[in-house]
């Protein structure tokens, strides 16, 4: 069984700083690309940010030079520091891993967390 366990959301005026952690843990063999998806309220889920294993990274345009992705492999967690953020970046903030179990290392699924809400005010 794996778990992915996010952290780190609240509440934050418009140019604060946030910094959200997503922690898997498991039966897991092997983690390829981590990510950061947001939901906003009555819109679809969309891509903040993903990380490879290798550390490349990608951005969605609405976050790019405020945002940064990064992965502690050791620590199987993924991170989320949030700079300078909006009152359009409130949303609720999921992570997920697309990772493979010890019980069928050869085959990759993806996982997702239960999500963190972000609030930003004006």
């Amino acid at each position: 069984q794996v778990q992915l366990v996010e952290s780190g959301g609240g509440l934050v005026q418009a140019g604060g700083s946030l910094r959200l952690s997503c922690a898997a843990s498991g039966s897991i063999f092997s983690i390829n690309a981590m990510g950061w998806y947001r939901q906003a309220p009555g819109k679809q889920r969309e891509l903040v940010a993903t990380i490879t294993s290798g550390g490349s990274t990608n951005y969605a345009d609405s976050v790019k030079d405020r945002f940064t992705i990064s992965r502690d492999n050791a620590k199987n967690t993924v991170y989320l520091q949030m700079n300078s953020l909006k009152p359009e970046d409130t949303a609720v903030y999921y992570c997920n891993a697309d990772l493979s179990t010890v019980i069928a290392t050869w085959i990759y699924t993806t996982y997702w967390g239960q999500g963190t809400q972000v609030t930003v005010s004006s």
